[in-house]
């Protein structure tokens, strides 16, 4: 059996894969001493050329040209800063000790971040869904996310114990200012960026690893897996899971009763309910300074996971029913289960 057929049966997605390793490799080789301090350091500088980078890529232009589809783009904004959070506050009232503090900022911090981009035009493409509206709601929900996200944390992760006082100067210097910078800088690299994405592809994930790693060993240290065990993994899991198969049934027959088109239904769904990692990582460790951030950012990671493996099973069927029937139906969510 080939590898290309070994992953249509076992969609664990490689970059998941290093992210574990990492998550190994602190457990094993954790930072120490001086290596703490030096890893702080490349951390932060990492996190600034990340937003740096977000910044030089993303136009602005491209998020606003889709204007005329408001009503659409307004939906997924409204999933991505409103339902998000207002599922992850009711499971925290319903049921507050079912996670330790540490867990259950991690799972708020979920429903706060913006969208992803990459993933969810490319499963939008897949279902032969609206591709442009999705590529611009993506890229205004990151826009959107470098403000909203640290204003949402100010608000919801105070009362969880995870927002450190001292994040907003954080923000503005790590994340912010260097978003601007790339946006400013835009004139005079944007071309090149675009020309060398896949090598730019690599910086991006390459910082995700070292922000991961300089994580999880500040937890180790700390005793990160001493704070969880099996059980409450476990309960995470399922957590994650019920998150994401309620946002995706409330986009998809929510958009249903709105009266959208089939093709802008499966661009609300797929960037109504994607959660970004690429941006969560950073914004978790600038945000949640000072606290067990490699605890903290252990649901995202889970869910990271989930929302590749249902999305892409989604996004498969929903193509084999397009080449089957040319009619305007979505396949249900109960079935493509």
């Amino acid at each position: 059996m080939t590898i290309s057929r070994l992953r249509s049966f076992v969609p664990v997605d490689p970059y998941v894969a290093a992210i574990v390793g990492m998550v190994g490799l602190a457990t094993l080789l954790p930072l120490h001493g001086q290596g703490t301090v030096i890893g702080g350091y490349a951390t932060d500088a990492a996190i600034a050329l990340l937003f740096f980078l977000h910044g030089a890529r993303l136009s602005t232009t491209e998020a606003l040209v889709g204007a005329r589809h408001w009503k659409l783009h307004l939906v997924i904004f409204l999933s991505t800063f409103a339902l998000f959070p207002l599922l992850g506050l009711a499971a925290h009232a319903l049921a507050p000790h079912l996670l330790t503090p540490a867990l259950w900022a991690g799972v708020i911090l979920i429903c706060i971040l913006p969208s992803t981009v990459q993933s969810s035009v490319a499963f939008t493409s897949i279902a032969h869904g609206n591709v442009s509206a999705a590529l611009c709601s993506a890229t205004a929900s990151n826009l959107l996310g470098i403000v909203a996200t640290p204003l949402l944390a100010g608000v919801l992760l105070s009362s969880h114990g995870g927002f450190s006082g001292n994040a907003a100067l954080d923000i503005v210097v790590q994340l912010l200012l260097p978003f601007v910078a790339g946006q400013l800088s835009r004139p005079l690299i944007g071309s090149w960026v675009a020309r060398h994405h896949a090598m730019l592809g690599l910086v991006d994930r390459g910082s995700i690893l070292l922000i991961v790693y300089t994580a999880f060993s500040d937890g180790v240290s700390h005793g990160i897996w001493h704070q969880v065990n099996a059980t409450q993994m476990a309960i995470v899991l399922g957590l994650d899971a019920l998150l994401l198969a309620i946002v995706l049934l409330i986009t998809n027959f929510g958009s249903q009763l709105l009266g959208f088109s089939r093709a802008d239904r499966i661009a609300i769904m797929f960037c109504g309910s994607k959660k970004s990692l690429a941006s969560g990582l950073p914004m978790a460790s600038v945000l949640l300074a000072g606290q067990s951030v490699g605890l903290i950012v252990l649901p995202l990671m889970l869910f990271h996971q989930i929302q590749l493996m249902t999305c892409a099973a989604l996004a498969r069927r929903y193509a084999g029913a397009s080449e089957a029937n040319s009619g305007d139906a979505v396949p249900a969510l109960v079935e493509a289960h």
